[in-house]
């Protein structure tokens, strides 16, 4: 079972992204067509769960799945849509989860949502803190049920989120 832990932020994320977005070019060659960072360990300074986030925008979502093979072959368990339509979600490293990919073809909806929270998180320091407090909390109350931690930070990422897009369209 995998434990549900938060960590403080660790320099070494930005370095273990940089790496693993390399691995996928390889490995995807021109069907990705931009790679990034979100989710926590995106955001200097921020609390997380030590698993690093990948944003994967691809030309064509379909497209994708003849590349599963190679993502297996990498450590990556395919998981499909995994309850979000239109994304292909990957998960590396078993109960010790080191790294999730979420794809999306270009111009999704769903790539805007992320980018425009992180930076908002990255850019408000204090309500990254706010959210790191509320992470850990939810850690603990969780009791190490992924369902029950994602639905304690729910309506504040909802929040936020709200707010993020409405400063992006500015």
């Amino acid at each position: 079972m995998r434990k549900i832990i938060v960590v403080p932020y660790d320099n070494k994320w930005p370095e273990m992204f940089e790496a693993e977005s390399l691995l996928i070019k390889i490995l995807l060659g021109g069907v990705a067509k931009d790679i990034h960072h979100i989710g926590s360990t995106s955001v200097p300074g921020l609390s997380a769960k030590p698993v690093i986030d990948i944003l994967l925008e691809v030309s064509d979502i379909n497209e994708l799945d003849g590349y599963n093979r190679a993502m297996i072959n990498a450590g990556y368990v395919a998981r499909g849509e995994n309850g979000i339509p239109g994304r292909r979600y990957f998960i590396k490293g078993g109960d010790k989860r080191s790294h999730q990919v979420h794809a999306f073809a270009v111009g999704d909806m769903q790539v805007l949502r992320h980018l425009v929270f992180r930076d908002y998180l990255r850019e408000n320091t204090n309500i990254a803190e706010k959210y790191a407090e509320l992470k850990h909390s939810a850690a603990i109350l969780s009791r190490n049920d992924a369902y029950r931690y994602n639905v304690l930070k729910a309506n504040f990422i909802v929040h936020h989120l709200r707010l993020a897009l409405a400063d992006s369209e500015h």
